[in-house]
């Protein structure tokens, strides 16, 4: 293949990743003629047989298509862990010192669902370890969870981003599949979503954490599963903000109280 085409089929690929979806072609269409003469209108959100249409998926990077495909090939947690060291199709692996998968006991009833790993997490290879995983420890020990009896704990992004920056949304959307697979496979009874990213990743939710938090939301898992996950304030936030614990036992509590439930 020529340099110039390389180029080209890179620059095309990049805009896939960035969001593009459509073509300009290079003849105009006739699209007022269609207007003309609309078709009969439809309920909002429902298609012709009056279901509720299904999203058309965007189409993914060749990236995101070797991720979904790794992640759905994956019939337990060990082989989840080998197919994302496989995979090659992010630049953070190239920074970071090491695939950080999960911490925990795999099949607790609740898994904790984080950020990325940290500068901490990235030499030792497990989830929240800095002082942030101390903070989030002492908090569910608080309602008689830890993670080596009755916790699991992963995060969106298995790699450290450079500098401990926020993961970008294309970064997100990469290990989406990864992270959906996982939640399949650990199969606990409910979701903490520590932080902002994670509950943006996992509920596709526009609002932020400020006003996820706090109440039970739906996550829907490819094979069709339906999880309650409850987004809460990242450990590192109350670091920053002591103000916020109030809200994070509240929170807390919410969780045991669910779990009490049977």
């Amino acid at each position: 293949m020529s340099t110039e085409a390389e180029a080209l089929r890179a620059a095309l690929a990049w805009q896939v990743a960035m969001g593009a979806d459509e073509a300009i072609l290079p003849a105009p269409q006739p699209r007022l003629a269609a207007a003309a003469s609309p078709a009969a209108p439809e309920a909002p959100g429902e298609g012709p047989s009056g279901r509720r249409a299904a999203a058309v998926p965007r189409s993914l990077p060749p990236a995101g298509e070797e991720a979904a495909a790794l992640a759905a090939g994956a019939a337990s947690l060990e082989a989840l862990r080998e197919a994302m060291a496989r995979f090659t199709g992010s630049p953070l692996r190239e920074t970071a010192t090491q695939l950080v998968f999960s911490d925990g006991v795999a099949g607790a009833p609740v898994m904790v669902i984080g950020e990325a790993p940290g500068a901490e997490e990235d030499r030792l290879g497990k989830p929240f370890v800095g002082p942030s995983g101390q903070l989030l420890d002492r908090m569910f020990a608080s309602i008689g969870l830890a993670r080596g009896e009755n916790l699991y704990i992963t995060n969106v992004l298995p790699f450290r981003p450079p500098g401990n920056r926020t993961p970008t949304d294309a970064e997100i959307a990469l290990f989406l599949p990864f992270v959906l697979r996982h939640v399949e496979l650990a199969a606990p009874r409910l979701l903490v979503l520590s932080g902002g990213v994670a509950a943006k990743a996992l509920l596709q939710a526009r609002d932020g954490i400020t006003r996820l938090r706090g109440r039970w939301h739906p996550v829907t898992l490819p094979s069709g599963q339906v999880m309650r996950a409850l987004p809460t304030w990242h450990p590192a936030y109350l670091l920053r903000n002591p103000k916020a614990k109030r809200e994070a036992w509240a929170d807390l509590l919410l969780l045991r109280r669910e779990l009490d439930r049977g």
